[in-house]
């Protein structure tokens, strides 16, 4: 049939090739599906069908191919079964970046503190006047210049100490982090699927760390009934388990890995949607899923209060809206001297990328 076939523009495809555009959508159900190569391929034929994503030109098995050729994925020859490579699941972090960094907001708001004094380490557009005291580095020749010529004009052209200029610099505190995330069964419960954006702030976050604060340190430790770390490739694959919530022992390997880490500057960031609710006491699990169990929450703030005096503030992020369970994390937090959101899903990415620049940087004069 001749005419014409209409599509709803979308600017974020312009210029795209249809194989970037596909492996766009590919990455995304990455993430979904816990790194199942042949789950998201699945879903990509259905969607192909319903969406029409391919043309008579390249079709699906065009993708398939180009995958493989430009390494994307690895076929197993032995069994046939597919996996991820490494370039994929960097791929994966940098889209979790742009994708939560595209809705930030440019900001100067910011309080965090450092504990280590020194000049800063990278120039900024902000300028002000020389001040005594100021080195010689830090002076902005070409307006200090152009002051000069206005105040002085330029057939007389002198340059005194109320025409420089300073260009501001920044100092970057160098920090270790800890990236706590709760993979218990109610992180899926309700319908509700919390446990991709936790997954794609934690990818986002590492990626935003290794690329521009190659200094810093980022770990990553999941609890349930128990707690353990992990790597930075598991990230795609990561899934929730039919765990309680086991915040006490998150937060001890949290301090146990923080006591390593020699930067001076020290932060535990935890996400969960729900109350603590399991202790491991010797090889036995002590549970309560019906209220807050007094003692479960008295052992939290305890480590709340150890991390206060180790000068490690504790950035809760509670995706949930009980007006008892936010009583509990705000108690938490004044012991802790820290912070607390309560964030939507949707917001949770903004929330967490603000704090965390908003301690990486602040003005030196």
């Amino acid at each position: 049939m001749i005419g014409f076939h209409f599509t709803k523009y979308d600017p974020s495809q312009e210029g795209k090739s249809k194989f970037d555009q596909l492996l766009d959508l590919f990455m995304q159900l990455l993430t979904y599906t816990n790194g199942d190569v042949s789950e998201a391929l699945q879903w990509m034929n259905q969607l192909d069908r319903e969406y029409d994503l391919t043309t008579p030109e390249y079709g699906m098995g065009d993708f398939i191919d180009d995958l493989k050729d430009k390494g994307y994925i690895d076929e197993n020859k032995q069994d046939g079964s597919i996996q991820v490579t490494p370039k994929t699941e960097q791929g994966i972090r940098k889209r979790s970046l742009e994708e939560i960094f595209g809705k930030l907001k440019k900001t100067k708001q910011g309080n965090h503190q450092t504990f280590k004094h020194g000049n800063g380490d990278e120039s900024n557009n902000e300028t002000r006047p020389f001040q005594f005291g100021d080195i010689l580095e830090q002076i902005d020749f070409t307006e200090s210049i152009r002051n000069a010529q206005i105040n002085h004009g330029i057939d007389s052209f002198r340059m005194q100490e109320d025409d420089l200029q300073i260009r501001e610099t920044d100092f970057k505190a160098q920090t270790s982090t800890v990236l706590m995330i709760d993979i218990s069964h109610s992180m899926i419960l309700y319908g509700e699927d919390r446990i991709t954006p936790a997954k794609k702030v934690a990818m986002a976050l590492s990626e935003l760390i290794t690329t521009k604060y190659p200094k810093d340190t980022l770990d990553i430790v999941v609890f349930g009934n128990d707690a353990w770390p992990v790597e930075i490739k598991d990230l795609p694959f990561l899934q929730v388990g039919p765990y309680h919530t086991n915040t006490v022992a998150g937060l001890e390997l949290a301090m146990d890995i923080l006591r390593r880490r020699r930067n001076p500057n020290k932060q535990i960031f935890m996400i969960t949607d729900g109350k603590p609710t399991c202790l491991k006491i010797g090889k036995k699990y002590y549970k309560n899923s019906f209220g807050l169990d007094r003692k479960i929450t008295s052992r939290c703030l305890n480590l709340a209060a150890q991390c206060k005096k180790l000068k490690i503030p504790i950035t809760t992020f509670m995706i949930a809206s009980d007006p008892y369970l936010q009583r509990f994390v705000n108690e938490f937090t004044e012991t802790n001297n820290g912070k607390a959101f309560f964030a939507a899903l949707d917001h949770l990415g903004a929330f967490i990328f603000r704090d965390f620049e908003s301690g990486k940087r602040k003005t030196v004069y």
